[in-house]
């Protein structure tokens, strides 16, 4: 508990941040659904107390996710009602609190290194296009949508060029005044004093932010309207706030295609979940690994919460987790602190969060956009060879072309494809040198785990062995041969006599000339073998 509140200033700091950024994403992301704005709201509370307390990510931060907004759009018009796709929602969340139990979290561990930069550079040039628009009072597209096909019909790059249609003068203004502050506040300032650390830039920008829409008069050029502002419901009293929660429709439990939208839910939100997850880890500062499993029960727990009182699916999200990294946050309380932020600010503060510009927000989010596609990283990976680097560049383009989902995969079939030209092409896997006094006596050691990923490679080496060949066949090191491997050798014994070829099998309990089935030296009665 100690340690918890070592860097309680630094965390706070940073929730304060991520609340900013969070606020008009719970919304937009929200409206994007087709689900009331407060149920965002609550996903965003949900995702920040419940998740942060239990999760064991660090900097990981729970919320509303862009990537499910169309899959709740359609689920909501498919059930006929938000109540029963409320429904929906908690059964989802007991789904991942059993896929927890099962450990299927460790699915997140077989990301490549290579995918999950590549889908955090693209996340960042994906901010910084997507908020270009926002910085110049063109707000038609929701905030959050990390989609190349926007929901207002235009795509990432059609938007920068439509912006000039309806341009804000004043966002203009507002967004390139806030960009100083903030790179002011970064470059030089956190250096000379440590109030200045204490202080976030952002929270200033956001206060010239709301003195500049309080004084800019209506009838001024640099007047910015409602439209380009926070939009938070405001309630009128009392039972108009209890009122902005929704009860599931648990009368709905026999409806199957409650059942298939909560199985989709489930899978995209875990899947979301871990490649957020293994990013929030790759950018902490202390190297620190999250539990996946413990992650999908906070997350399954955190669904059941929000489907119960009105609130839209929870995942963890790249965007807020990378502004809690880039704000300094150290510990879980800035994600917690920053959903306390949201509660408080709906129900004290309602009104002043409505005066918020949409264009200082965005200042906000293209500096942890261009800090997250820095041109560095991108120099780094190419320095590390076509192996690395390819599956990195075709993730950045799918994610940016398409959506994270799609993305990642395009980037990670590149991945198992370099990595079958890089065991088809090298032989690390075993070793292979021709005896000093003959060139026909050569040597092959196996390495210890061998799979059918290493056919290619071991098929070429057997197939280039001269007729004549005295070859001595190494497994003393070898611990796992599979099925395919020894169907190899099994394959290639018996043709052995046809070209003239011994084989010496030398194991650790001593050598055996020409064996006839390495299935029955291996004691292989199935596919699948250990020795």
């Amino acid at each position: 508990m100690t340690s918890l509140f070592k860097h309680v200033g630094k965390d706070l700091s940073a929730s304060i941040v991520v609340f900013f950024v969070a606020l008009p994403l719970c919304l937009g992301i929200a409206l994007a659904s087709g689900a009331p704005l407060f149920s965002g709201l609550i996903a965003g509370i949900i995702g920040g107390v419940v998740v942060g307390s239990l999760s064991g990510s660090a900097l990981g931060v729970s919320g509303p996710a862009a990537g499910l907004a169309v899959i709740v759009l359609t689920a909501i018009g498919t059930l006929g009602s938000f109540e029963n796709f409320l429904l929906a929602v908690i059964l989802a969340g007991a789904i991942q609190i059993v896929l927890g139990v099962l450990k299927a979290g460790v699915i997140g561990y077989y990301f490549p290194s290579a995918v999950i930069k590549g889908m955090l550079a693209a996340i960042g040039i994906i901010i910084v296009l997507k908020q270009i628009p926002h910085a110049f009072g063109h707000d038609t597209d929701f905030e959050g949508d990390e989609n190349f096909v926007q929901a207002d019909g235009e795509t990432t790059f059609s938007a920068l060029t439509s912006l000039w249609d309806s341009v804000t003068p004043g966002a203009i203004v507002l967004s390139i005044f806030s960009l100083f502050i903030l790179i002011l506040w970064d470059k030089v300032l956190s250096k000379k004093h440590q109030i200045f650390k204490l202080i976030p830039g952002p929270l200033v920008a956001v206060v010239v932010g709301l003195i500049f829409t309080s004084v800019v008069p209506q009838d001024s050029y640099l007047y910015i309207g409602a439209s380009h502002l926070v939009n938070v419901p405001i309630p009128q009293n009392l039972d108009g706030f209890i009122g902005q929660f929704t009860l599931p429709n648990f009368g709905a439990i026999t409806n199957l295609e409650v059942w298939t939208v909560a199985f989709t839910l489930a899978v995209v939100a875990s899947l979301e979940t871990l490649l957020s997850v293994e990013a929030a880890d790759k950018i902490d500062p202390d190297k620190r690994v999250t539990p996946t499993n413990r992650e999908l029960l906070a997350q399954g727990t955190g669904n059941i919460l929000s489907g119960l009182i009105g609130g839209i699916p929870v995942t963890q999200v790249i965007v807020r987790s990378s502004a809690n990294v880039m704000s300094g946050g150290k510990t879980k309380l800035s994600t917690i602190f920053h959903g306390l932020f949201l509660l408080l600010a709906v129900i004290l503060i309602p009104a002043l969060l409505n005066k918020i510009p949409l264009a200082v927000l965005a200042a906000v989010l293209l500096m942890v956009g261009f800090k997250l596609a820095n041109p560095a990283m991108f120099k780094s990976m190419y320095r590390l060879g076509k192996a690395q680097f390819l599956p990195f560049i075709v993730t950045v383009l799918g994610v940016v072309f398409t959506d994270i989902l799609v993305g990642i995969s395009m980037g990670m079939v590149v991945a198992v494809i370099m990595i079958l030209i890089e065991n088809y092409k090298n032989s690390h896997f075993l070793h292979v040198e021709k005896n000093s006094s003959s060139d026909s006596h050569v040597t092959m050691t196996l390495a210890e785990e061998l799979s059918f990923l290493n056919k290619g490679a071991i098929l070429r080496e057997l197939s280039n062995l001269p007729d004549g060949t005295f070859l001595e066949l190494d497994v003393r090191k070898t611990i796992r041969m599979n099925y395919d491997v020894i169907e190899i050798l099994d394959d290639f014994t018996s043709k052995a006599k046809e070209r003239n070829i011994r084989i010496k099998l030398i194991t650790n309990k001593g050598a055996e000339e020409n064996l006839e089935s390495y299935s029955a030296y291996f004691g292989v009665n199935a596919p699948g073998s250990s020795h």
